[in-house]
């Protein structure tokens, strides 16, 4: 009963993501006819303005408009392309995987770094050691992302020329060869390195919070009077109880991984879906931006969803008889 009444809730956040996603594109200015035509749209005849609306069904009522977004979900056909020309599927489901790669990378690696530091600098907590690596996390946490990106590019690209500064992979390779492969490799390195200097700051904060009020309970307390030894003690007791909310962390950055590498992409001219937000919007492409934010509000539910399906069996305290609560 509580979980169908939880899922129902998502929905009732689905439906109203849904209707704000095909509203927002309408409400901004500016006429998608002229990125269609160009400026030359103004030399134009209103019939052929008209017709040029109808072929892309941008003519129609915008109630009907809304009809077809809808159904066109469930179909699978979330339209044409103005800027690609192509299905907005097949253009969102080839660009989600170069987002996943920088974002799933970045997340992983500014999680281990963030959750370490956090962890050894806790059992120091007001020393040189905590107060140095505070110092030194908070500062890369406050540059802004685009600044650090460009900074990169200035660094590894421009001056040593040991990068490429653009693209996610090189130009004339075969996908699956060593070639296609090593550039893949070259090109993700400043994103993912971007990305993880703007994110690795709050997952220390949290890791070294948690642990520091783990450090405190009793129970730890009672193990260091027991004789127990300080590392197990952190890693069997404290940071089992500091997990939870280090979970709970990063869950939530798992469902905002779509469309968290926006800037990012759009600086390295990286084909994710993060430049593709930026391209639709430029272009006021309705339907490419509609299914962008279709992925990314999906992401966002699915996530938040598994993390309060899965949280209770972590934490046996917010269990209750006859399901979770």
């Amino acid at each position: 009963m509580v979980f169908s009444r939880r899922v129902m809730q998502y929905i009732w956040v689905i439906v109203l993501a849904l209707i704000i996603n095909f509203a927002l594109p309408r409400i901004a200015p500016g006429d998608p006819a002229i990125y269609l035509v160009g400026e030359d749209i103004t030399s134009m005849t209103e019939a052929e303005r008209d017709q040029v609306l109808h072929e892309y069904k941008l003519d129609l009522p915008v109630y009907k408009q809304f009809a077809n977004y809808i159904t066109g979900i469930f179909r699978g056909d979330m339209g044409i392309s103005l800027i690609y020309g192509r299905p907005v599927w097949d253009v969102v489901l080839h660009r989600l995987p170069w987002t996943l790669l920088i974002m799933l990378c970045s997340l992983f690696l500014s999680a281990s770094i963030g959750v370490i530091i956090g962890v050894i600098t806790s059992l120091k907590g007001g020393g040189k050691q905590d107060i140095g690596a505070l110092v030194i996390v908070m500062l890369l946490g406050s540059l802004p992302p685009f600044w650090v990106a460009m900074l990169l590019i200035v660094l590894f690209s421009a001056t040593l020329g040991w990068l490429p500064s653009f693209g996610a992979f090189a130009l004339g390779t075969t996908p699956g060869s060593s070639d296609y492969f090593i550039g893949v490799l070259q090109r993700m390195i400043m994103p993912v390195l971007a990305l993880t200097l703007a994110h690795v700051g709050s997952s220390y904060l949290i890791s070294r919070s948690a642990m520091i009020n783990a450090l405190s309970e009793d129970y730890v307390m009672l193990c260091y009077s027991k004789g127990v030894s300080e590392m197990g003690i952190v890693i069997k007791h404290a940071f089992r109880n500091a997990l939870l909310p280090i979970y709970t962390h990063l869950m939530l950055a798992l469902g905002a991984i779509v469309s968290g590498a926006t800037v990012i992409e759009t600086v390295f001219s990286y084909p994710g879906i993060g430049n593709t937000i930026y391209e639709s919007v430029v272009a006021r492409d309705y339907s490419l931006l509609q299914g962008c934010f279709l992925i990314v509000t999906i992401s966002i539910v699915l996530a938040n969803l598994v993390t309060d399906l899965v949280y209770p069996l972590l934490d046996p305290r917010v269990r209750r008889p006859g399901g979770v609560e």
